[in-house]
């Protein structure tokens, strides 16, 4: 699905997210973006960790 996007296509998005949330917004959005994903990667090996474990029992 994002493969169609393209690099214009990936400017728009930047450019009217910029518009949308302003200028002072948008470093607060990325950054809360970037904490949840950091947290569903950590919670996604956790529980595939937990799965191995109990494969090995």
């Amino acid at each position: 699905m994002l493969s169609n996007i393209g690099i214009p296509g990936l400017i728009l998005i930047l450019v009217l997210a910029l518009i949308i949330f302003g200028p002072k917004k948008l470093p607060e959005i990325g950054r809360a973006f970037g904490e949840t994903l950091k947290e569903f990667k950590k919670s996604t090996r956790e529980l595939t960790k937990d799965d191995g474990d109990d494969k090995r029992k």
